[in-house]
């Protein structure tokens, strides 16, 4: 909404631009929702690798599969909040544990539910393994390691990229200031260019410039590993 206003306010100077890029409020609200759900994604993969570690090490030293994911449980409360995505999960599956649920079903259920391709790799690869007798000590670990280079090469990327998104994010903002920065200072010159079709015609296809760079930028800062 507030950015619907601004570019109503700074583009038209018109109540019925407003209404007319109601489509980009909504696409903006859009995009701030994917950008907090590829951030939680985020965050779950970290306590993932954190919780398949726990897990490792509790069947390492002799537990059950259904103890070790009590005691991992246990693990994780130290570490995270109880309102944190693994923390929920892990106390929902402890529950079914105690339902006398399978522990096979149980994880099966739970790559259905948070579908993260990270769980339901290893959640298909631990339940072969433990319906076949294979070692599964050794696929956890092994399944923990692959996330922890994942994740390591993930936070290389960011760190390398982190002042390019910087920069991107100024040079967002910099079209805004100027434009604002004009019409304050020089409202004679700026006038020209509202409530005309000329004016209206240079300052949609300057609109429509800035959302194709912005796109192309972001595209070019979030690299998906």
């Amino acid at each position: 909404m507030s950015l619907q206003m601004l570019l109503a306010y700074l583009f038209y100077e018109s109540k019925i631009a407003f209404i007319i890029l109601t489509p980009v409020g909504v696409w903006y609200f859009l995009h701030w929702e994917v950008d907090k759900i590829n951030q939680k994604r985020r965050e779950f993969q970290e306590q993932f690798r954190e919780a398949i570690q726990s897990l490792a090490a509790s069947l390492q030293v002799g537990y059950s599969i259904e103890n070790a994911m009590k005691e991992t449980k246990k693990d994780l409360s130290i570490l995270y909040k109880e309102d944190t995505a693994i923390q929920r999960e892990f106390t929902h599956m402890v529950r079914q544990i105690y339902l006398q649920i399978p522990a096979e079903r149980i994880l099966e259920e739970w790559a259905e539910r948070v579908e993260q391709e990270d769980v339901r790799n290893f959640v298909n690869v631990f339940v072969m393994a433990r319906r076949s007798g294979g070692n599964m000590i050794g696929i956890i670990r092994n399944t923990a390691g692959q996330i922890r280079d994942k994740l390591e090469v993930r936070a290389e990327i960011e760190t390398m990229l982190a002042a390019r998104k910087y920069e991107f994010k100024v040079m967002a903002v910099i079209p805004f200031v100027m434009i604002a920065y004009m019409k304050f200072s020089f409202p004679e010159f700026m006038k020209i260019l509202y409530g005309n079709p000329t004016g209206i015609g240079v300052m949609t296809a300057c609109l429509a410039i800035y959302f194709g760079a912005y796109l192309l930028g972001e595209k070019i800062v979030n690299i998906e590993v």
